[in-house]
């Protein structure tokens, strides 16, 4: 059976249609309870529960959501840089919702992620878009004298607390991919001032010698006159 569903809501997710293919799953849960839905997310191929577990967040939670484990949510969102999305909004909306579920351990999930080939970029990702608060260029997260239940906000400040508190290792190795894609944006800032500014004096310089070329025109045309 589980083998069929899995088909099933793979060419369902294939076709675009990721409401039914989670209707589809999450009905398992009324017949056969939540350990057979489980059962089937671990068979289930990680790009097809990705899928659908990107199209939820807190505000819209999945079934899926608030039973997959942490292994399955890690072998998914490694993949989800596959998407391309630059503002990762949905990595960090279902991140938020599976990670701070209630009954979940956010730590398990962050250590699950971690042990995964492109975990720490995965993180990193998630993180990318406060990239210069976790840093701390602009010094406006200090953690070192706060509580998590000052900071618990379900969201980046709690993740870069647990990160920096409980998880050193993979802090530092985050820190660095974060603080590269920071001097990875100024470089492209700079070198498109630089772009701007040469199109600018290209455009004055031509403005320039158009002037000139109508004044010439006309001192011509005056010479001949007289």
């Amino acid at each position: 059976m589980s083998n069929a569903l899995i088909i099933q809501a793979s060419s369902l997710i294939q076709s675009g249609d990721i409401v039914r293919a989670e209707e589809l799953l999450t009905a398992l849960v009324e017949t056969d309870g939540d350990h057979a839905l489980v059962e089937v997310l671990d068979d289930m191929p990680s790009k097809d529960l990705l899928a659908v577990i990107r199209e939820y967040d807190s505000s819209k939670q999945s079934i899926l959501s608030l039973l997959i484990t942490p292994d399955q949510f890690a072998r998914a969102v490694v993949l989800d840089r596959l998407y391309g999305e630059r503002s990762h909004e949905h990595l960090r909306g279902m991140f938020n919702a599976v990670i701070f579920r209630e009954d979940a351990d956010a730590n398990e999930f962050i250590e699950a992620i971690a042990e995964l080939e492109f975990g720490y970029e995965a993180i990193a990702d998630y993180l990318s878009d406060r990239a210069e608060e976790v840093v701390g260029t602009s010094n406006a997260l200090e953690t070192e004298d706060i509580s998590r239940s000052e900071i618990s906000d379900h969201d980046w400040k709690e993740v870069t607390w647990l990160l920096r508190h409980d998880h050193p290792d993979i802090y530092a190795n985050v820190l660095l991919l974060l603080s590269t894609m920071l001097e990875n944006e100024a470089i492209a800032e700079a070198e498109l001032a630089i772009i701007d500014e040469d199109e600018e004096k290209a455009e004055a310089e031509a403005k320039d010698a158009a002037a000139k070329e109508a004044k010439a025109k006309s001192d011509e045309e005056d010479d001949s006159a007289i």
